[in-house]
């Protein structure tokens, strides 16, 4: 049997790449899972964060590992992939904080929850509507980046475009759905 303590970044990914080979995946894993794991923890301060963050970059790099491409070195490949994740991690929980703050706010002397829900559930309702209008490719891109927080980037990779037509593809769902919410409250 074949130890692959010695063996070089870039022959472990050739393996992972042509033969699955899961001995390689598992060098792999263990020489760089510690790492990955102090640069999350780095900027989250999080523990169970940090894992799960690693634990997903570590997933995808075996899911996908017919079609990967790194062309980086590969602690630079998964340092990078650790950034994205803090940073989409961070972005959700901002969107979070910030709806959780919009969603206290309220007036002692004036009660309109009701109302205000009834509208904000047919506003919700209204544009599940107009995205699901939205042609294919321009549908898929916006939901891959508005509800599963991914980067243009990871978008472009994933479905095999540029990052410049995720670009457009976003510009054109968010223009469509402004139009239409403008004409909701009208």
């Amino acid at each position: 049997m074949r130890s692959y303590a010695e063996v070089p970044d870039i022959e472990l990914l050739k393996l992972l790449c042509s033969d699955e080979d899961v001995l390689a995946f598992n060098e792999i894993y263990n020489r760089y899972w510690d790492k990955a794991y102090g640069a999350a923890y780095k900027r989250t301060k999080l523990t169970e964060v940090s894992e799960e963050i690693v634990q997903d970059i570590f997933t995808d790099l075996w899911l996908r590992r017919k079609e990967l491409q790194i062309t980086a070195k590969l602690p630079v490949y998964l340092f990078s992939a650790v950034r994205y994740k803090v940073i989409n991690y961070i972005h959700k929980e901002l969107l979070k904080s910030n709806h959780r703050k919009l969603t206290s706010i309220s007036s002692p002397d004036l009660d309109n929850s009701t109302e205000e829900r009834v509208i904000a559930g047919d506003l919700h309702t209204h544009l599940q509507l107009e995205v699901r209008q939205l042609p294919e490719k321009c549908r898929e891109v916006f939901e891959l980046s508005r509800n599963e927080y991914k980067s243009n980037r990871e978008i472009a990779q994933s479905l095999g475009i540029s990052e410049k037509t995720v670009e457009n593809h976003i510009t054109k769902a968010l223009r469509r759905l402004r139009t239409s919410i403008n004409s909701f409250f009208l």
